[in-house]
C-alpha cells in the first residue's frame, strides 16, 4: 500500500503549522488536514497531487490550523470535519477563535462533528479518530495503520501548549500516555508543527512523556 500513498506536508501560516494533503493514487481521492494558512499554496499542492479532496479534517480549532479553511473549502467543495467540542471555533464563538492575531474569513459550519472512534475513509484507507483533549477540549489525532497525525497534541520532543483558557497540562499528558503511547514504537508521527518522529522516539526522548518536567 505504501507505493499508493500520498502524504504531502506544507508548512503554512505565520506560526509555521503543518498542513497535510493525504490520499491514495489508485483511488484518486484525498483529504486535507489542518489548512492553517497560505491557501493559494495549498490549492496549488492539491492540483499537483491530482487528488479529489473529499474531506478537510481539523485536528483542533486554533486559528493557525484553520485560517485557510474557507479558501480550501471554496476550492474543493470538500466536507469539513472537526471534533464536536471544538466546533464552536469555526463560528467565532470559541475561546481561541481570534488568538495569535491571525485574521481569516469565517468558514462555513462543519459538515461532520467527530467523536472518539469515528472512521474517516479515503478510498479503502481508514483513519480512526482518537480524542486527545488537553491542548483544546476537542483535539484529535488520526490513526491510519502505522501512521498517526497528531495535530498539536504531540510533537517531536515536545507537546502542545497548555497556557490558554480551556487547556489542561494534566489532561494533555494523560491523553498522550493513554492514547498515543499505547501504539507500536514504529508508528510514524506526523505532528502539527515540526518534523516527523515516531512513537518509540518520543517514548525514549520526550521529557513530557517520561514525566521528568
Amino acid at each position: 500500500m505504501d507505493d499508493d500513498v500520498i502524504i504531502k506536508r506544507l508548512v503554512v501560516g505565520s506560526l509555521s503549522a503543518n498542513c497535510y494533503i493525504v490520499g491514495l493514487k489508485s483511488a484518486g481521492e484525498g483529504m486535507v488536514i489542518d489548512p492553517g494558512g497560505h491557501g493559494q499554496d495549498i490549492r496549488r499542492a492539491i492540483d499537483e497531487t491530482g487528488l479529489d479532496i473529499t474531506v478537510i479534517v481539523l485536528s483542533h480549532g486554533h486559528s493557525d490550523h484553520i485560517a485557510a479553511l474557507y479558501d480550501v473549502q471554496d476550492r474543493t467543495g470538500a466536507a469539513v470535519a472537526i471534533h464536536a467540542e471544538d466546533a464552536d471555533f469555526l463560528e467565532g464563538r470559541g475561546a481561541y477563535s481570534s488568538q495569535f492575531g491571525i485574521s481569516y474569513p469565517t468558514p462555513h459550519p462543519p459538515d461532520r462533528l467527530l467523536r472518539e472512534g469515528d472512521i474517516i475513509e479515503i478510498g479503502d484507507w481508514e483513519f480512526t479518530v482518537i480524542h486527545t483533549p488537553g491542548h483544546t477540549p476537542g483535539s484529535i489525532c488520526l490513526l491510519a495503520g502505522d501512521r498517526v497525525f497528531t495535530g498539536d497534541t504531540l510533537f517531536r520532543r515536545g507537546i502542545g501548549t497548555t497556557l490558554m483558557p480551556g487547556s489542561s497540562r494534566r489532561q494533555l499528558i494523560e491523553s498522550i500516555r493513554t492514547r498515543l503511547m499505547t501504539l507500536p514504537d514504529d508508528t510514524i508521527v506526523y505532528p502539527g508543527h515540526g518534523r516527523e518522529t515516531t512513537i518509540g522516539a518520543e517514548r525514549r526522548d520526550n521529557r513530557y512523556v517520561r514525566g521528568d518536567w
